[in-house]
């Protein structure tokens, strides 16, 4: 027999049938019309009227386009409950009715297509959906909510913002800090544990100088084409060579630009890279030895002057509190079968999340909810082609509509009501 869920998370999650014909409608308009980051002012909006119509205090602009909604019910905890808002520069092709058709100028000004390829129109529909649900049922609870809608989560920046904007001063320290994010897996499925949840990310812009020449005439250049080439090659014997089989990281080249014309050869190159790791003491281990790497190579080639190394972004590790995830791991199986409560592993997907309960020093819990169809799993698990899935950031991501979006705010419901006083 099935766990039965808790007489509070019962009384909230009454009238979840009744909302999720809306839900729907606003998942769909937020894929639809995706944006930036840092530019989400519709989305924000939209969080904002659907808090202010629940009967949430809001306040707008935290952090440039951050939405903090509180709902005061009485004496008890303060549970944050947390989405982020922003889109990716990807060309959707999904093929869905609703598929984004929107472009943007980027913070570079060039004009790029728009995609909600991460999952965070999800992330704001749950939210929108479990905040609604527990206003709507007052009676159930004692407490205060705090909806954070969050900016910029794609380039690390909009948990930032928000603490930078006043975030802990302006709002009350949360007993608790609760997030959830949608991944490949079946839909309907949850997985978290304590500990260390997503890796640390730290992402690198390394300018490459040379001397441009003909193309004809090799010999007038120090071709930096070609010293990226070579530098590409050696960070990838970072990992295979410099790193034990038993510590993990990830070094990913995601961007070499060189060039205009196949018969000059240009005066730089560029090389964007991606580092993932779980362990502090490897993560400098690999910063060191990207820059060393990338300056041998740079001398080895006679360049002209020293390569620039420059960061772009940096994630913190997100690290689960272990008697806050126990907590939430048990209203879960009280209220969901066991067969959709997974124990899982670390992930190399990085998250600015954890920036909350750090700098409150507050329990924080994050969690993964299924997004893909089950059928459309268990074959390709059966054919040994999971990683042929459409992951987060592909094109082709889209999470099955159900049962992911009721599963979704079942957990943000359940979760806060394992700390709300009855």
């Amino acid at each position: 027999m099935s766990p039965q869920p808790s007489a509070p998370a019962d009384a909230a999650l009454a009238n979840l049938g009744a909302l999720l014909p809306n839900l729907q409608t606003l998942y769909t308009d937020l894929h639809a019309h995706p944006e930036l980051s840092m530019q989400e002012t519709r989305t924000a909006g939209v969080a904002a009227d659907r808090l202010r119509a629940a009967g949430y205090d809001v306040t707008t602009n935290v952090g440039k386009t951050g939405v903090v909604g509180l709902l005061r019910n009485g004496d008890g905890p303060t549970v944050m409950l947390r989405a982020d808002m922003d889109a990716l520069p990807v060309q959707e092709a999904t093929g869905l009715p609703y598929a984004s058709k929107v472009t943007s100028t980027d913070r570079d000004g060039k004009t790029v297509p728009v995609m909600h390829a991460c999952g965070h129109d999800m992330h704001v529909t749950w939210l929108v959906g479990a905040a609604t649900l527990l206003a709507q049922a007052r009676d159930a609870w004692r407490g205060t909510i705090m909806a954070v809608f969050q900016p910029a989560e794609e380039t690390a920046e909009g948990a930032r913002a928000m603490i930078d904007d006043g975030l802990l001063k302006r709002f009350p320290r949360p007993d608790v800090v609760l997030g959830q994010h949608v991944m490949p897996g079946p839909a309907g499925v949850i997985s978290s544990r304590p500990g260390v949840v997503t890796s640390a990310g730290d992402s690198l812009q390394i300018r490459l100088f040379g001397r441009g020449a003909h193309g004809s005439m090799p010999q007038a250049s120090i071709d930096p084409v070609v010293m990226a080439a070579a530098t590409v090659l050696r960070l990838q014997t970072i990992v295979s060579r410099e790193i034990a089989a038993t510590d993990a990281a990830v070094v990913t080249i995601g961007a070499l630009q060189a060039g205009t014309k196949e018969n000059v050869i240009p005066d730089e190159a560029l090389i964007k890279l991606n580092v993932r790791t779980f362990d502090e003491g490897v993560r400098a281990r690999v910063l060191a030895a990207i820059e060393r790497i990338v300056e041998a190579e740079a001398a080895a080639s006679g360049a002209p002057k020293p390569p620039e190394i420059t960061p772009l972004d940096r994630y913190g590790m997100v690290q689960n509190d272990p008697e806050a995830t126990r907590r939430v791991a048990d209203a879960f199986r009280q209220h969901f079968p066991d067969d959709r409560v997974k124990e899982g592993k670390p992930t190399s997907a990085s998250e600015d999340f954890g920036t909350f309960g750090a700098e409150w020093h507050s329990p924080a819990v994050f969690w993964f909810v299924g997004g893909t169809d089950p059928d459309t799993y268990a074959k390709a698990k059966n054919d040994g082609r999971l990683g042929e899935l459409p992951t987060n950031h592909n094109p082709r991501f889209a999470p099955v509509i159900h049962p992911t979006l009721e599963t979704g705010v079942e957990t943000l419901v359940v979760a806060a009501q394992a700390w709300l006083a009855a």
